[in-house]
């Protein structure tokens, strides 16, 4: 057993590991999704002239990466990457860095965003590097050149650099992905903790005194709310689910005494059983209540109890379950989900499953002599009232006809990875520089210091003093004030108070009196929702379309900052009407928003 634990802080203190410190960079994308209201009111218009519906893009925030990847969210975050980063000692390129991505396709796609925006490298400034790439190992690879030579500067890695690499050059990590785990959380930051060796310098990285974490995915805030992380959800095997969705209405049915559908289901089940692998270890463990199941007995008198066997102790061995067709048991899984919602009235629920399965039937080529042979069944299926008012015997009838041809699906390319190429924007970018020498710290940290030097001086400066009494101050006693802080560490500027507290409109006095207590300052994003929400209560008669309009309008004028009457008339907002708001508001409604609208601007 271990009798003393040493610290990373305690390490840092004895100089035996390198500081670092975080830039939190999410760009609106990440943050709020890929839609009809995130979407650039520059791209909104290229693409209503391509004729194309804003509304078909609609992916949320954690689809980045897994279904959608936006090449230009990913071009934003190497650019930040390339001005933010720290450099080498020529201040051009960045130093070592490792790029941590979600996948291999993403991974490549970095390497190529990078090779198009810095084609003056040739292909040498980021490479892939993972463990599938004969290319990687030896003397002379990919990774002992990204160790011992002045290129690669950049390693794109998924998980084989997150452990076992010692690079002690490495002054930069972009986790361009989520992360869960703790362990590889940490495992991860270590590859930029190890300190320079005097006595072995590399002319691309003379001296490190610290390094740069940018976060783009929150990691970092993640796991101070969750010190343990994410507790990994066993998934149960697809037969599992199945079989329980079986046992699942066999109970409802028992209970509303539906004798047919009891029939139906103790058939279906006992075939599932049937199919286990008898040479299984796990069928071999439980052979015993399996035979005890497969008796004519058991099912004679089905019953509550019964049913708890089936459930709690014979579909766990169903994970044993091989060879057979997992496509067309997904599809019967997806079915058997409906009829469950539709008992339970879960209209929702049952109205998007029924979408989900009317798309994977539309997706059988009729062109397939074993698909044409069940047209009918396919034309019949992919009707909506078919499936409001099915019984299990029609279901299973779907199945039985359907299920074993899901193998021939023809995927409509948008329905799968989806590759869009739309402008996004920076929304926390939370670090600051400033004083003559640069300094940088996070917006929290700064904020921080400017509040503490702003009460310890209102002991000792009169204007400030004048300020917290609500007395009335002249135009040169502001100059002075601003001067004086400015001139303080931290260097207190209205264009970085801008930028902190996240108000372009604001001057300098607003903020002392923000930071001081006498007034809230909200944010302008803050300022604008606030007044649309307002406005929008106190309308209670709006229709949905009235409604999406100003939604779009309160975008434009976050994105903008600025308005003019015209704009109300002309793209983006001629794609609700082609009159604009002319055509959805009347006059007084619309002399009432515009003058909501310039007085937001003022």
């Amino acid at each position: 057993m271990p009798t003393f634990a040493y610290t990373y802080e305690e390490a840092l203190k004895d100089n035996f590991l390198c500081d670092f410190e975080v830039l939190k960079l999410n760009t609106r994308f990440q943050i709020e999704g890929v839609n009809a209201k995130t979407i650039s009111l520059d791209d909104q218009k290229h693409l209503l002239t391509e004729g194309k519906d804003l509304f078909e893009y609609n992916f949320t925030a954690d689809q980045l990466e897994r279904t959608v990847t936006n090449i230009g969210t990913n071009t934003l975050i190497i650019r930040e990457f390339m001005e933010e980063s720290i450099k080498d000692p020529n201040g051009v390129l960045p130093g070592k860095t490792i790029f941590f991505c979600s996948s291999k396709e993403h991974a490549r796609r970095m390497e190529e965003l990078f090779d198009m925006l810095y084609p003056e490298y040739k292909g040498n400034l980021a490479r892939v590097i993972i463990s599938d790439d004969p290319r990687v190992y030896g003397k002379g690879g990919l990774l002992d050149q990204f160790m011992h030579n002045d290129f690669p500067r950049i390693a794109i890695s998924i998980d084989m650099l997150d452990t076992g690499i010692d690079v002690p050059e490495i002054v930069n990590l972009v986790l361009a992905k989520p992360v869960y785990s703790y362990t590889k959380f940490w495992q991860m930051i270590g590859r930029g903790t190890r300190l320079v060796n005097p006595n072995n310098i590399k002319p691309w990285c003379l001296n490190k005194d610290k390094f740069l974490i940018i976060d783009c995915w929150n990691n970092t805030d993640y796991f101070q709310l969750n010190p343990k992380g994410r507790d990994a959800k066993p998934s149960l095997a697809l037969p599992v689910q199945l079989m329980k969705l079986h046992i699942e209405i066999l109970r409802w049915a028992l209970q509303n005494n539906e004798k047919e559908n009891i029939d139906i289901e103790t058939k279906r089940i006992q075939d599932l059983i049937n199919k286990l692998p008898e040479n299984s270890i796990i069928t071999k463990e439980n052979s015993s209540l399996l035979n005890s199941v497969k008796t004519e007995s058991f099912w004679k008198n089905i019953n509550s109890e019964k049913v708890d066997i089936l459930e709690l102790q014979v579909a766990p061995a169903l994970r044993a379950m091989s060879g057979v067709d997992f496509q067309a048991m997904r599809f019967e899984k997806d079915s058997l989900e409906i009829i469950l919602a539709l008992k339970q009235n879960e209209k929702g629920k049952s109205d998007a499953l029924i979408e989900a399965v009317i798309e994977k039937i539309a997706e059988l080529p009729l062109n397939v002599n074993k698909v044409s042979e069940h047209q009918a069944l396919i034309e019949k299926a992919l009707k909506n009232s078919f499936w409001e008012n099915i019984s299990l015997k029609d279901t299973f009838t779907i199945n039985d006809g359907l299920s074993p041809l899901m193998k021939y699906r023809q995927r409509n390319q948008w329905n799968q990875f989806h590759i869009i190429n739309l402008k996004d924007q920076v929304l926390i970018k939370e670090i600051v520089e400033f004083g003559p020498s640069n300094e940088r710290v996070g917006i929290g940290k700064y904020q921080e210091m400017v509040e503490q030097t702003i009460k310890e001086l209102t002991d000792k400066n009169p204007v400030l003093q004048k300020i917290k009494k609500g007395s009335s101050i002249k135009k040169n006693e502001i100059e002075e004030l601003y001067k004086n802080l400015s001139e303080t560490n931290p260097y207190i500027t209205e264009e970085l108070l801008r930028k902190t507290y996240k108000n372009k409109r604001a001057h300098f006095i607003q903020f002392i009196k923000h930071i001081l207590g006498l007034e809230n300052l909200e944010t302008f994003n803050e300022e604008v929702t606030k007044a649309f929400e307002t406005f929008i209560k106190t309308h209670n008669n709006f229709t949905s379309q009235q409604i999406r309009f100003l939604d779009l309008l309160k975008t434009y004028l976050i994105e903008k900052e600025n308005f003019e009457k015209s704009d109300l008339v002309e793209a983006p907002f001629t794609q609700l009407h082609p009159r604009g708001i002319l055509g959805i508001f009347s006059p007084k409604e619309t002399q009432e928003i515009i003058s909501l609208t310039l007085k937001l601007v003022a």
